[in-house]
């Protein structure tokens, strides 16, 4: 079963414990620790909190668009995505985790007050996708719970409730499946049969081992507790 087979009560659960996991992992930084860098090339946790904050503010404009039926885009530019993520990260420590709990509580609010018809109303992602409003709750789940590890201060895969991890993998390579990436390429979880990137493809490389070990490689955080039979490749980029 995967996220989407959840009823939207489960799913919000989910993306709220996200977030959960974010806040507390948050809370046990210094201030002078948001200055150190994240698992993400460039980026120290200021960066981090400061895009974890304007995703926020950005799915909370497609529940606004689904609400009124004004579009809303997620973003007014990529441009402008980048220089707010670039200038809160040069907030005060207090400032930018002020920003944190007052995006994170708004989002929140949102959500519990948009009226039921307008869960099904059509928005677009920033990658120019059409889904419903209720896909808000997956964008924020995967958002949450991957950068909580991307924090690297003790965020781990093997926490993550199974239906977040097999969702992430499904995610990650239903798009690889799309861009024509990973041929040759198979997982194998546990005892389960092995599962191909490219089904019409000869395997060439099987990466095996725990659910969560397993989303962790093919998310591109590490190959820690994963056995590779066959060469070595590198993780193909899904974002």
């Amino acid at each position: 079963m995967g996220f989407h087979d959840l009823v939207r009560t489960e799913q919000s659960l989910l993306a709220r414990c996200g977030t959960a996991y974010f806040t507390e992992r948050l809370g046990a930084l210094t201030d002078a620790e948001l200055g150190e860098p994240t698992l993400l090339q460039g980026w120290t946790r200021r960066h981090l909190v400061a895009h974890v904050s304007y995703n926020a503010v950005a799915l909370g404009n497609l529940l606004d668009w689904a609400a009124t039926g004004n579009e809303t885009p997620m973003y007014t530019s990529p441009e402008q995505r980048g220089r707010d993520i670039e200038e809160g990260a040069t907030m005060s420590p207090a400032a930018l985790r002020n920003l944190f709990d007052h995006t994170v509580a708004r989002l929140d609010e949102k959500w519990r007050n948009l009226p039921d018809a307008a869960w099904d109303a059509k928005v677009f992602t920033v990658h120019g996708r059409s889904v419903p409003a209720v896909e808000t709750l997956w964008m924020r789940s995967r958002e949450v719970w991957i950068h909580t590890v991307d924090l690297a201060n003790g965020g781990r895969f093997d926490v993550f409730p199974d239906v977040i991890a097999q969702s992430l993998l499904d995610d990650v390579v239903g798009i690889w499946r799309k861009r024509d990436v990973g041929t040759g390429l198979a997982f194998r979880i546990d005892d389960r049969p092995p599962v191909a990137v490219q089904p019409e493809s000869p395997t060439g490389t099987t990466i095996t081992g725990s659910l969560a070990a397993v989303t962790r490689w093919a998310t591109g955080r590490g190959a820690i507790g994963i056995t590779t039979t066959g060469p070595a490749v590198a993780v193909p980029s899904w974002l």
